[in-house]
This record gives structure tokens, sequence and C-alpha cells, in this order.
């Protein structure tokens, strides 16, 4: 079943692409991703007439004019990074019915525009990197860094929720498995998808692995090893862990969306493995991170 959900690196064919899911694409309602290089001083235009989204410069600096609805126009400088290990960067939240043009620095970029489906026209917002809410969670082998671009920062979303992570070689994340596919006090329904990025090998691409499987009512099955531009999918059921070799860090971007509208992020722990977190308890952080100052500790 793991071809199902994950999506391999160019797969679209459109130049220039890396990754783009929508929810038609997904075979889901609310939740997409466009991943595209752009070569020094090109540009490239979106019409946002569905959906609410966001820019983050995955490397590389950006400019963005958004042009809203209502024909206000905004100029934006984001400033990236010379690669996805360099910490958070400059972010921008663009509104349901925008006109986007986005054009790349001196040096190129890679950017991500994510997106989620949306009813709500809220502001254009900038969140700048000094500003993204960064921590580490977990302990010793479960170590990991966190950026919190729509979750818990002062960006307004409607259903958007965005974030980034860093997970050294021979480290797992989004572990212990969690899930977030009912809408309860303790849970949203929430898609979810995973753009990668895999640290190159003395020897050639790294590798990672990515696991989902659901419940007898709900049933999903995937195990997929995941490389640099993958994408995969989650419509439901437990997740996690993400998996990474030793001496191959990884880096993910996270996107979800749901019918909720209270830009919550819940999940609940699969209770055979929720012993895991109290297990944490007196062990240090991996000592390689962070990879960037003024952090937060969590679980």
């Amino acid at each position: 079943m793991s071809n199902q959900y994950v999506m391999r690196a160019h797969s679209s064919g459109d130049q220039g692409v890396v990754a783009s899911v929508t929810p038609e694409s997904a075979g889901w309602r609310y939740s997409g991703v466009e991943v595209r290089d752009l070569d020094a001083g090109a540009a490239h235009t979106w019409e946002l007439a569905t959906d609410e989204a966001g820019l983050l410069p995955l490397r590389g600096d950006l400019r963005a004019v958004v042009t809203a609805a209502d024909g206000e126009r905004t100029e934006i400088d984001l400033a990236g990074r010379a690669r996805v290990w360099d910490g958070p960067v400059d972010f921008a939240y663009l509104p349901l019915g925008s006109h986007v043009e986005v054009t790349a620095g001196a040096a190129g970029a890679r950017l991500a525009l994510t997106r989620a489906r949306a009813e709500q026209r809220l502001a254009v917002q900038v969140l700048r990197a000094a500003e993204v809410p960064t921590l580490l969670r977990g302990a010793g082998s479960c170590s990991r860094q966190v950026h919190n671009y729509t979750i818990g920062s002062s960006i307004e979303v409607e259903r958007m929720l965005v974030c980034e992570v860093y997970t050294p070689g021979g480290n797992t994340s989004g572990y212990p498995p969690h899930k977030h596919d009912t809408h309860s006090d303790d849970e949203r329904e929430l898609e979810e998808l995973y753009y990668f990025e895999v640290a190159d090998t003395p020897g050639g691409p790294g590798m990672a692995y990515h696991r989902n499987y659901g419940t007898p009512e709900r049933p999903i099955d995937v195990l997929a090893e995941v490389r640099s531009g993958d994408v995969a999918l989650v419509p439901h059921g437990y997740h996690g862990p993400s998996m990474t070799l030793p001496g191959v860090d990884l880096y993910y971007l996270n996107v979800m969306a749901g019918p909720a509208g209270d830009g919550e992020w819940l999940m609940v722990d699969d209770p055979a493995w929720a012993w895991l977190r109290a297990s944490w308890e007196g062990q240090p952080v991996d000592p390689r991170l962070p990879f960037t100052d003024s952090l937060e500790t969590g679980q």
C-alpha cells in the first residue's frame, strides 16, 4: 500500500516542481503543498482561489508581491537560509483570494507553498525567523528540533498548520506513534503531509523511513523508504516514528488541515506506546541539538 501514500520527488513531471500535492491528488479535502525550485531572479505566480497559503523559503531568499482580493498590494522580502539545516526562516501567510508573485534572490531558491482549503479571508501576515517558536522535543534517541510557523505562533490561520522538524542521524521523531483523525476535546481531525529532505552521505544520497498504521475500523499500513523531495500522505491512523539512519540527518516539513476552523493541533498517542514519554524522564536531550539557539524544551 505504500505507493498510494508516498509521492516521489519530481513525479509530477513539471519543470522546476520538486513536489506537488493538492486535495484532489491526495484523495482528501483540505491539505496541500507545492515545493518548487527557482533559478536566480526567476518568478512564479499563484492564484489562491480556494486556499489560504504559507510561503516558506526552504533555501535561498524570496521577494513576494501579494495582491489581496480587495486589490491591496503588499511587498514582502523573506530571508531564507543556505541549507534546510540552518534554522528557522521568515514565513508569510497568504490569504484566500490572493494573487501571489514570488521572485527568487541572487542565489536562486527552493520554496514551499503550503496550502489549506479555506473560507475566511484573513490578513497578510509575516513571521520573521527570530520570532518562530523553536523547541526541542523528546530526549535521548527520540530528540528532535521543531520550528512552529503556525502552531502556537503569532500567525492567525483558519485551518493551515505548518511546522518543520530536524531529526539527528540515528534518531526517531513523531514517536510515540500518534493520530489526529477524529474531532474531540483531545483530538482534531487533520490530514497531514510530510515533505522530506535527507542529508547526503559520503556514498551518495541518504534515506530514511516513514511509518503509518491504522485501526481495525480504519486500516492503513505504510512502511516506506523516503528520500529528499518525497512526500508522505497521512489521511488517518497512527503515524510515527519517522526513522533516520546513523550519520543521516532528517528534515521534514509538516502541513496539516481539517474541517475545524480553530487552528488547533490536538493529537492522541497510541495507548500501546504512551509509556515511552515517561521513559524520557532523566534522559538528556541529544547533545547534537540544538541546530539553532533560543529553544524551549518539551515532550
